[in-house]
C-alpha cells in the first residue's frame, strides 16, 4: 500500500516498483489523500475552458488512467481536499487535508490498512527539505501512527479487524540517480535539466536501505505521467528528456528507506517483501 498526496504523485514516485510487484502476482493499493483540486494546469495544450471548468473531474480521470498504466489493483481516495502550496488562500479551507484533525485522518488510513490487510506501507520521508508541500508533510504525519496503530485493537475499534503491517518504507529520490541521469543527458548530447539548484539540495543517499531493481518496468513511469495530461506536457525535458531505455540503463532502480519493521531484516535489501510471510 502506497500513500500519496495528490493525483500524479503515484506516477512520479515509485511507479516501476509497483509495476514490478504486480507483475509478480502481488496486490498493490494506492491511497490518494486529495483530489489535487488546487493543482495548476501545467500543460499549455490542456488549458481550455472545458478543462479549467471541470479540473477536479479531469484530474480524477487522469488518476484512473495512471493507476491502470502502473497496474495498481486498488485505488482508495482518503477523501480530503487539496491544501494548495504554502501561503495560498486554499490553506484556510477547513475541508482540506492540511486542516484535517490528525486522529481523524489516521483512522481513515488505518481503516484501509485493515481492510486490505496491507503487509507493507510505503509513504513519504520524515525529511522533506526539498519540497515542503503541506499535503506531503501530512502524508508522513498520518502514515507513521497508522502503521503503529493498525494492529492495535485499542485504537479505532470501529475501523475493522486489527492488522499490523510488517514494514514501513519511505520513498526516496536518490542523489545518485540524479547524477546518473544528469550524465546520461550528456551522453546523448542533450542539455540536462539538473542545474545547481538540484545539486545544492541536501542528499540523503546515506539513509537508503532498500534498492529495488526495476528492469523492464521503467516505462510505466512515463506512461503514468503522460496519463496526467494537465500536469505533464510530452515535451517536458525534466520528465521525458531521456528515452525510457536510456534512463533505465543509467539507473535501473527505485530507492527507499526501511523506517520500521516487525520482521527480521538484513540491510541493504533488494526486496520490500523480504521477511514478509
Amino acid at each position: 500500500m502506497t500513500v500519496h498526496a495528490h493525483p500524479d504523485d503515484e506516477a512520479s514516485k515509485g511507479a516501476p516498483t509497483i509495476a514490478k510487484y504486480v507483475a509478480e502476482g502481488h496486490q498493490a493499493v494506492l491511497v490518494c489523500c486529495t483530489g489535487g483540486e488546487e493543482g495548476d494546469i501545467l500543460n499549455e495544450a490542456m488549458k481550455t475552458p472545458e478543462v479549467e471548468a471541470d479540473l477536479p473531474a479531469v484530474r480524477a480521470r487522469e488518476l484512473d488512467a495512471s493507476v491502470a498504466a502502473i497496474g495498481y489493483t486498488s485505488l482508495e481516495m482518503l477523501g480530503y481536499r487539496d491544501s494548495g502550496m504554502p501561503d495560498m488562500e486554499a490553506n484556510a479551507d477547513p475541508s482540506n487535508f492540511q486542516n484535517a484533525p490528525l486522529d481523524e485522518a489516521v483512522e481513515r488510513l488505518v481503516r484501509l490498512i485493515r481492510s486490505h490487510r496491507a503487509d507493507v506501507l510505503v509513504t513519504y520521508a520524515d525529511d522533506q527539505q526539498g519540497y515542503r508541500h503541506p499535503d506531503h508533510l501530512k502524508v508522513h504525519d498520518i502514515s507513521v501512527p497508522a502503521w503503529l496503530r493498525a494492529g492495535d485493537p485499542a485504537w479505532y475499534p470501529d475501523a475493522g479487524e486489527p492488522y499490523a503491517p510488517a514494514k514501513l518504507y519511505y520513498m526516496m529520490w536518490a542523489r545518485r540517480r540524479m547524477l546518473a541521469h544528469h550524465e546520461a543527458f550528456a551522453g546523448i548530447g542533450v542539455e540536462s535539466p539538473y542545474d545547481e539548484r538540484w545539486f545544492d539540495r541536501p542528499g540523503m543517499d546515506h539513509r537508503i536501505t532498500t534498492t529495488i531493481p526495476i528492469h523492464g518496468h521503467y516505462h510505466v513511469r512515463s506512461e503514468a505521467l503522460l496519463a496526467h495530461a494537465t500536469q505533464c506536457a510530452p515535451e517536458e525535458k525534466f520528465w521525458f528528456g531521456l528515452p525510457d531505455d536510456v534512463a533505465e540503463a543509467a539507473y535501473p532502480y527505485d530507492d527507499y528507506i526501511l523506517a520500521r519493521s516487525r520482521v527480521p531484516v538484513r540491510r541493504p535489501e533488494s526486496d520490500m517483501l523480504a521477511g514478509v510471510a
